[in-house]
């Protein structure tokens, strides 16, 4: 094998499906049978790209075959590729007319709260796209997740992808009636210094962010819950844990029904945005292209 080879350095595809059924099986028979190939055939394939690498992929006993650490590491490798492959075929031959399933990674709350409700406009336009909604909001690995298109929080930032920016966020504080009526109601931004400030935990600095914004340096802070989604904190402001500083999207409702109060009438900008994060792999496909055109068109 020559490293200084011009073009793609790789064995062949024949002997590296031959290699991974193999390993899969741990067995050349076995692995024929799949293949619909001789025993002796898929033997001839695995030693040439053996001989390709120039490395041993297997220990090979009188009755038994085993990887070698080598083989383990290609083995691993090989199959996560094929994997890839196949998925990424079978989701071409179902979709060449923009048929299909579009996944769509969803930020729990947004989804509920602000997108689910319009979708159902998406599908009398679309009828032919079947949507599979995934609650998401960890790291983006859109090929792990098998994702087609997500919708982030932050700045515009994700690596391989496309980010298109759906909307900015106003945040404000918001409490239970009960707070209200109590002994510490919140007539004044001083007030809060008596209450518990529960925290999303996916976004820490969102309390001294809004502090900055309405300039305030509070001195004897008390910090509630940290809960990890929205409507976690919703629920917890409701019950009266504490105060909740939360996207007025999330909150509208319960304040126009009376579960939550909003003591202050600012409102301040998020540090961040809502943005439709498309791999760039996929940004072409008819299904993702459509979809991301509806969606920007409820945002504008």
């Amino acid at each position: 094998m020559d490293p200084h080879m011009p073009g793609r350095l790789l064995p062949s595809l024949n002997a590296l499906r031959t290699f991974e059924a193999v390993a899969r099986h741990n067995s050349f028979t076995r692995a024929a049978e799949e293949l619909n190939v001789t025993q002796s055939a898929a033997s001839r394939l695995v030693r040439s790209l053996e001989t390709y690498l120039e490395i041993r992929l297997f220990n090979r006993h009188s009755r038994r075959i085993e990887l070698t650490d080598q083989g383990r590491f290609y083995s691993d490798l090989v199959k996560d590729a094929l994997d890839r492959i196949e998925a990424g075929t079978v989701e071409l031959i179902s979709t060449r007319d923009g048929r299909g399933t579009l996944s769509i990674g969803m930020l729990p709350t947004f989804g509920t709260r602000w997108l689910v409700p319009r979708l159902s406009s998406f599908q009398e336009t679309h009828p032919e796209i079947s949507l599979n909604l995934i609650s998401s909001d960890g790291e983006l690995d859109f090929a792990k997740e098998r994702i087609d298109v997500a919708v982030r929080f932050g700045h515009g930032n994700w690596p391989d992808a496309v980010a298109e920016p759906l909307m900015s966020e106003e945040i404000q504080v918001v409490c239970s009636p009960s707070i209200m009526e109590g002994e510490h109601p919140l007539t004044d931004y001083e007030a809060l210094e008596h209450h518990s400030l529960i925290r999303h935990s996916t976004r820490p600095q969102a309390w001294e962010h809004w502090f900055r914004a309405v300039g305030i340096a509070p001195q004897n802070i008390k910090w509630g819950p940290s809960l990890e989604h929205f409507f976690m904190v919703v629920q917890a402001a409701i019950a009266g844990l504490g105060i909740a500083l939360l996207p007025s999207f999330v909150v509208e409702d319960d304040v126009r029904r009376g579960n939550l109060v909003a003591p202050f009438s600012v409102r301040v900008g998020g540090p961040g945005a809502y943005y439709l994060v498309t791999p760039t792999a996929k940004a072409e496909l008819p299904r993702v292209r459509v979809f991301s055109q509806w969606l920007l068109s409820q945002v504008r």
